[in-house]
């Protein structure tokens, strides 16, 4: 009694020491009672106190003070749980019982070693459906989504217990973290043949879960209005779900009918509102959920640290980072994740000084920490320090994962480095990471390093694709004109049920325009709206006019500028302006000149465009006139820069470049390559000389 009302330090032991023959019920119960009111020290020397009297611990002991044992940080944890295994190693009549060895296999599962709680769920004599649960469970804690969708299959087929809430919440728990749409459905089936678990409301709350982290938010939403008893879980769920797709009369439709039932926010209700200010980018909307956690006291206790990260980060990402800044330095309790994300907060804005100082003040860092600096160098054009960071956190002992392997993929794309990608690449085979982004980004920077051949063989080896993955493929094929086959890829990716989004439509018509399929590329783009429910982006926009442009129909690309929904920006103004230099449409240039300065006055390769294209038409006063523009706005086009990969060195070359100690041979060949090409008939004569060097 005096434990289960948190007087256990002074009452309930008092009562315990005036106990004068103390059995082994009375043990049991003072060291639960330390134990849950968090007194874990306390609790084990108990039970070291226990083992030196005559009362020997029986199975309810070892259960409790494994539970306690696992409440340690990992090593001494597993320091104390071996003492325990060995003690009940010793004493077989004990290690043979059911819940003993359900206890210790979730202890090991509890403290990440896998292999041991395997060992112990395999020498059990005789299991319950607590034992399967428990393994279960242990497996999706621990990442090892795979093993136990196994164990869940070996459960059916055992057919010795029937899966119950906690199986299937555990399991419905895997599936969405591997996004397996389709073993999630099944094991719906099987719910919807259980009435027990049909009307289960945890079980249906997976459910919702499950579907949200799918990408299918209709069946989370019909499976979210067949709960029959809704529990706050379930409206976090949902709103959840939806954090990240609906609009806003949608979303606060929901939290108000969530209100309406009684229900008050907690904390997880306040990071999904979060994270729907984020997706609608609303700084408005962050203050007021920032004002309501101030006045709901929200901001207190042990909740603090995970919703003030969450409100610096939603700051940043809406363009606010004087404020997330502002509530960085006002803190008094930080902690790693608060760190982390004013540092992300600093990368998102582009202040990377700012987030290298953040860097430089933390006492310690996390892995986490380490790849938003790579990242921050990767997006700085910083390649040499990024390459430094990710060896320098490998000194450290921290072992990269797949979100480090993918910040340092943008530096070897910028480089073009094909060797240090197969570098990266052979890392996240060795450590064997299984992520699907990093397969897509692997795609992506193979295609942009030139080799497409890696990126088709690399997609076509993955066990399971998605839509990432398509679309960093579509976009390799894009990069190198193969318009066929990202088209064919297109269909296949249709046939397998993936609904396609802006990003791949993007990269499907760009593919369809450097490809010159301009009668494919418009059936795409007419059918947005009814095909595929969404409206044309700007990108799309700009790869139609250029598709357009490309294929000789200047004067249709610029009607349907002049008709679009939406303000036409720099790159549709600019890829018109660029074809009509190619097809030198002069008095349509200047049209559109005049509209691309308007939006886009300091870019000086637009001036340099329509230069060209009044040099074109010979007329040279207009070009005196535009270099004179661009000596009075201080415009000066920089020198064009390219590099080469031989044999795991880059060599740099720069236009008009006077030190390289090569430069009289590279420039008498390239006056020589120069020369022969514009002679179109000596073909051997180039064959020879090709061949030569």
């Amino acid at each position: 009694m005096y434990a289960k009302c948190g007087l256990v330090k002074q009452d309930a032991f008092a009562a315990f020491c005036g106990i004068y023959d103390k059995d082994v019920v009375s043990w049991n119960a003072i060291i639960a009672g330390f134990s849950e009111n968090n007194l874990l020290d306390d609790a084990f020397r108990l039970f070291r106190e226990m083992l030196k009297g005559p009362i020997a611990p029986n199975d309810s002991t070892i259960v409790n003070i494994l539970s306690v044992c696992s409440s340690f940080t990992k090593n001494v944890a597993c320091y104390l749980g071996k003492e325990i295994h060995c003690f009940l190693l010793r004493r077989t009549e004990m290690g043979g019982d059911v819940s003993v060895c359900n206890a210790l296999a979730s202890f090991y599962l509890r403290v990440g070693h896998i292999d041991k709680a395997e060992s112990v769920f395999q020498k059990m004599e005789s299991r319950d459906l607590v034992s399967w649960n428990a393994i279960i469970a242990g497996y999706v804690a621990n990442g090892y989504w795979l093993r136990a969708l196994d164990l869940f299959q070996e459960l059916l087929s055992a057919r010795m217990f029937e899966p119950n809430s906690a199986t299937l919440v555990s399991v419905l728990s895997a599936c969405a973290h591997l996004k397996n749409l389709q073993v999630g459905k099944v094991i719906h089936g099987y719910i919807l043949r259980h009435s027990s678990l049909y009307a289960n409301t945890p079980v249906s709350n997976a459910l919702v879960s499950f579907y949200a982290k799918c990408n299918d938010i209709g069946a989370a939403y019909q499976t979210f209005l067949m709960i029959p008893w809704r529990d706050l879980i379930s409206w976090n769920s949902i709103l959840d779900a939806f954090a990240e797709c609906a609009s806003d009369a949608q979303f606060q439709g929901h939290l108000n009918c969530m209100l309406g039932e009684g229900f008050r926010p907690d904390f997880i209700t306040i990071l999904a509102i979060i994270r729907f200010c984020i997706h609608v980018s609303s700084p408005v909307k962050v203050k007021e959920i920032h004002s309501y956690c101030l006045k709901a006291a929200m901001l207190l206790g042990d909740n603090e640290p995970t919703v003030v990260n969450a409100i610096i980060d939603a700051y940043a990402k809406c363009g606010k980072i004087g404020y997330a800044s502002r509530i960085f330095q006002n803190l008094s309790r930080k902690n790693l994740v608060t760190f982390n994300s004013m540092i992300s907060g600093y990368v998102i804005s582009g202040s990377y000084d700012d987030a290298f100082m953040i860097f430089n003040e933390m006492a310690i860092r996390d892995l986490t920490s380490w790849n938003l600096m790579v990242q921050a160098c990767a997006e700085n054009d910083c390649h040499r320090q990024a390459l430094s960071l990710f060896l320098e956190l490998q000194a450290q002992r921290m072992r990269p994962n797949a979100m480090t392997v993918m910040s340092i993929l943008p530096v070897c794309a910028e480089m073009a480095s094909v060797y240090l990608l197969r570098q990266c690449h052979g890392y996240a085979i060795r450590a064997c990471y299984q992520d699907a982004r990093l397969t897509g980004a692997l795609i992506d920077v193979y295609a942009k390093c030139g080799s497409i051949r890696s990126a088709h063989k690399l997609f076509h080896l993955a066990p399971v694709k998605d839509l990432v993955m398509f679309t960093s493929m579509i976009g390799g094929y894009a990069m190198h004109g193969m318009g066929r086959e990202a088209l064919c890829l297109f269909s296949c990716m249709l046939e397998l049920g993936l609904k396609p989004d802006h990003v791949i439509i993007t990269a499907i018509l760009s593919s369809c325009s450097h490809a010159g399929l301009v009668n494919e590329g418009l059936k795409i783009f007419d059918s947005l709206e009814t095909a595929y429910g969404m409206k044309p982006s700007i990108e799309q926009y700009s790869c139609i006019v250029d598709l357009l442009a490309r294929g000789g129909c200047i004067n249709d690309a610029y009607s349907l500028v002049a008709g679009m929904s939406v303000e036409a920006n720099a790159n549709v103004w600019g890829a018109l302006l660029g074809a009509c230099r190619t097809h030198h449409e002069v008095g349509l240039g200047c049209v559109v000149a005049d509209h691309l300065f308007q939006v886009e006055a300091s870019n000086v390769g637009n001036y340099v465009v329509i230069s060209n294209l009044y040099a074109a038409d010979a007329r040279w006063d207009s070009v005196m006139e535009v270099r004179k523009l661009m000596r009075t706005r201080d415009l000066k086009k920089s020198a064009g820069c390219s590099w080469i990969e031989v044999e795991k060195r880059n060599s740099v070359f720069i236009a008009g470049d006077c030190f390289h100690p090569k430069r009289e041979i590279i420039y008498s060949t390239i006056s020589t390559l120069d020369q022969q090409m514009k002679e179109p008939f000596l073909f051997d004569e180039i064959n020879m000389f090709m061949y030569s060097i």
